[in-house]
């Protein structure tokens, strides 16, 4: 029976300070840290991610803070950041595990773009050692990059024949699961690994929670950063609408029932947020363990993590 921890000594102190690091870096910009339920009535819904559920009472493992922290904005909280333990089912593997730290943070008034510089900005103080090569561009100009597709016109025959044509079966797959499926097989593993890469305006198809704004195309105001070939952080230009958001709320469990998930309970506790009045705001989300595993240039989360879950 293997009982010890999987990360060094040296592993653990580098963990501890990089909490201090990131808790320095808020306090010295004004962001209050919070603390907010690990267990919620309502599921999420997005149709990618799996949720652990309990089942007396019957509730919900966390997938990410978002709901609960959007519900202390709407009550007067200013800005606002978290450091805690979030839970997804089927996430195992190099640069995944079933629990995991994230930081999340929202930003009042803020742009989404203002909020990428503050991303940018974190990962630089936290990682001062490393020469990190910045770029940035919209989802449409990575694509034409390094697909040569259009993801905003381009139709679903023309996305899988590009698959096919990279020797990789196309299974039945929405278009959206065809996108991201291009992304992280052909054009993340082409990322530099000295890189910071700031990817934005998403197709609206692709909105999740993010506000959508209208243009030819459309675009979803959303962002991610990867650093080298690994994402790391996902952030959004906050939708404020409690219609607009019930409707995408209806619309991912009929996704998920269509993909042979469960649908979940809608979080009608967020809903009431959003008609109270959330403010105009951005937030992102951001992987702590992937981050650690830049700072120590390691190669899998085992090496970050005292116990993964296979060790649990």
């Amino acid at each position: 029976m293997v009982w010890k921890p999987q990360a060094d000594d040296r592993a653990l102190a580098a963990r501890a300070s990089l909490l201090t690091c990131i808790r320095g870096f808020f306090a010295t910009r004004n962001v209050l840290e919070v603390e907010t339920p690990v267990l919620s009535h309502a599921a999420n819904s997005d149709p990618a991610i799996a949720q652990f559920e309990t089942r007396e009472p019957h509730m919900w493992l966390r997938t990410s803070p978002e709901y609960a922290m959007k519900r202390l904005l709407a009550a007067g909280s200013g800005d606002i950041f978290e450091l805690g333990r979030v839970f997804r089912r089927g996430e195992s593997g190099r640069h995944h595990n079933l629990e995991f730290t994230m930081l999340e943070w929202y930003r009042q008034g803020w742009t989404y773009q203002q909020l990428m510089d503050e991303v940018v900005a974190l990962v630089r103080h936290c990682l001062p050692e490393k020469t990190l090569q910045e770029t940035r561009l919209s989802y449409r100009e990575v694509f034409s990059r390094y697909t040569g597709l259009d993801p905003c016109t381009g139709s679903i025959e023309e996305i899988s024949a590009y698959i096919r044509s990279r020797r990789l079966q196309v299974p039945d797959l929405s278009r959206p699961e065809m996108l991201d499926l291009v992304i992280s097989h052909f054009i993340q593993p082409e990322f530099p690994h000295d890189s910071l890469t700031v990817v934005f305006d998403y197709p609206a198809e692709q909105a999740a929670l993010a506000r959508i704004r209208h243009g030819d195309p459309p675009v979803a105001e959303r962002f991610e950063v990867f650093i080298g070939k690994t994402e790391l952080a996902n952030g959004y230009q906050e939708l404020t609408d409690e219609a607009e958001q019930r409707a995408r709320f209806e619309q991912d469990n009929r996704l998920r029932l269509k993909n042979g998930m469960p649908a979940g309970p809608v979080d009608e506790r967020l809903i009431a947020a959003l008609q109270a009045g959330l403010p105009e705001c951005s937030g992102v989300a951001l992987g702590f363990d992937r981050l650690l595993m830049a700072l120590l240039s390691a190669k899998s989360l085992a090496e970050v993590l005292a116990f993964t879950d296979k060790l649990a």
